[in-house]
C-alpha cells in the first residue's frame, strides 16, 4: 500500500507506505515493514517500522489480532517498541489500540463499502481526531 499522509496540525505532508513482506498463514504471522509520520504528537520527521501480526481469532474464539514490530523515530532518533490489538467488533466497526513506544492511542473505525473508512481516535488517550480513508 501506498498513500499520501497529511497532518494539518503538524503541518506535514509525507509518504505513507505498508509492504507485507510474509503474508499470514493459520499457523504463520505477518511481517509487514512500512514508513509513516513519526509518533502522535511528534513535531516532525518519519518512522520506518517492522511488525509481526496475527489474527488469533480462531484459537483464542476472541475476535483479536495483536501486533508488535520495532519502530525508528527520526525525531527522536531511536528505536522504540510498538504493540497494538485490533478487535472485529462486526463486519462494519473495528478497533484498534495503537501503542507507539511512549503512548497508548485507541481508535473506533466504521467501514462503509468496500473502499471507505472513518475513524475516529483518541490520540494519546485525551485528544480527539478524525481520519478517513479511500481505497482504490
Amino acid at each position: 500500500m501506498v498513500g499520501i499522509e497529511y497532518n494539518p496540525r503538524a503541518r506535514d505532508v509525507g509518504m505513507l507506505a505498508n509492504l507485507v513482506a510474509v503474508t499470514e498463514t493459520k499457523k504463520r504471522p505477518a511481517l509487514i515493514f512500512g514508513t509513516s509520520s513519526d509518533r502522535i504528537g511528534t513535531p516532525s520527521g518519519r518512522s520506518f517500522y517492522a511488525t509481526v501480526s496475527k489474527d488469533l481469532s480462531n484459537l483464542v474464539k476472541l475476535p483479536v489480532a495483536p501486533y508488535v514490530g520495532v519502530a525508528y523515530s527520526q525525531f527522536e532518533h531511536r528505536f522504540l517498541p510498538l504493540a497494538g490489538l485490533n478487535i472485529t467488533w462486526n463486519k462494519d466497526f473495528s478497533s484498534l489500540l495503537i501503542f507507539d513506544g511512549v503512548k497508548l492511542h485507541p481508535s473506533l473505525t466504521y467501514s462503509f463499502g468496500k473502499r471507505h473508512m472513518m475513524t475516529f481516535l483518541l490520540a494519546q488517550g485525551r485528544n480527539p481526531g478524525v481520519s478517513y480513508s479511500i481505497s482504490f
